[in-house]
């Protein structure tokens, strides 16, 4: 697979690089993490939701809406899945990572989608992008070198990701993918991805950089 660079003209219908914001202090939080070998999501990590770091970035980046700031770490070379939101998320790299992305228009009218659509991105430690709403994302994947462990910071309107209500029923086809508040999920048969609906179709795609 090419690795593409974030700073590349193909990154551009999926996000861009986030400037104006200094990120240090939630740089800083993230290195003190230790990684765990699986991955681990935390939504909403409050050391990181001081009001000092929270509320320049909702200004600025989410129009002054409320957010939630936690992490996405641990070790991971694999796709697994795909997710969308109604809206943009913001990632911090504290490592270099590969972001594996596609679009949310490639999805058939039987909401499967094939991998062979997805691109992969390089994104240097220190960089922060954000992702559009129509982009399909999941769990950074690390390098090689650094025995595929990432550390990731992530950010999102407040809620996104919580546990959906409960008795919620569908009402259409894409309700199938609602996996959690905020949240559309599409998993691959291999992706190990319990309760979540299965539509990704073709190679569950491997980084070996």
């Amino acid at each position: 697979m090419e690795i593409k660079k974030v700073t590349e003209k193909d990154f551009r219908k999926y996000g861009k690089i986030v400037e104006g914001i200094d990120f240090n202090p939630i740089l800083k939080m993230l290195d003190a993490l230790t990684c765990p070998e699986e991955v681990e999501y935390v939504a909403s990590y409050h050391p990181m939701e001081d009001p000092a770091i929270r509320d320049r970035i909702r200004d600025h980046c989410f129009g002054e809406m409320g957010i939630e700031i936690g992490y996405c770490i641990g070790h991971n070379n694999k796709l697994n899945a795909l997710e969308y939101h109604r809206t943009s998320e913001i990632n911090v790299a504290a490592m270099d990572i590969i972001l594996l992305l596609g679009s949310q228009g490639d999805i058939d009218e039987n909401y499967q989608y094939d991998t062979a659509n997805v691109e992969a991105f390089f994104v240097p430690a220190g960089t922060a992008v954000e992702l559009y709403a129509t982009t399909l994302h999941f769990a950074p994947c690390g390098l090689k070198e650094n025995d595929y462990a990432f550390k990731t910071a992530v950010v999102l309107p407040y809620g996104t990701n919580f546990a959906k209500r409960a008795g919620h029923e569908p009402i259409n086809k894409e309700e199938q993918l609602y996996f959690a508040k905020n949240k559309w999920l599409i998993a691959h048969p291999d992706g190990g991805q319990d309760g979540a609906y299965t539509g990704l179709v073709g190679e569950n795609l491997t980084v070996e950089i």
